[in-house]
């Protein structure tokens, strides 16, 4: 009887473990996956405010992926190559903007219509 508890126990960590080590950080790929695809799209769709809450979210979560025991390096990698990826779509959101000679034409077509 104690075995089958012990057995029962080892499957339950074990299913954790899969899930929270394995799983999830596959799953998180989408975020860092849809930033480096957007690359190549015009920096006129990029939101400045989602952009400052998922680089946020991310070094959050890469620090937790650091401090945790035993490390979670799939998903420390995941949020670092997501908070890469944020940082340089918010470098093309503030040149896009702020910097660029586009911005200040946009802003006037919006302000006449």
């Amino acid at each position: 009887m104690m075995m089958m508890t012990f057995i029962a126990n080892f499957m339950l960590y074990h299913n954790i473990v899969i899930i929270s080590y394995f799983i999830v950080p596959v799953a998180n790929w989408g975020l860092p996956l849809a930033a480096i695809a957007d690359v190549k799209k015009d920096p006129g769709f990029i939101s400045g405010k989602m952009t400052t809450a998922l680089t946020i979210y991310s070094l959050l979560f890469m620090r937790f992926a650091w401090k945790v025991q035993p490390r979670n390096l799939l998903l420390f990698a995941c949020h670092f190559t997501n908070v890469s990826a944020q940082l340089t779509q918010g470098t093309r959101f503030v040149n896009h903007f702020y910097f660029s000679d586009q911005s200040s034409k946009k802003k006037e077509v919006i302000n006449t219509d």
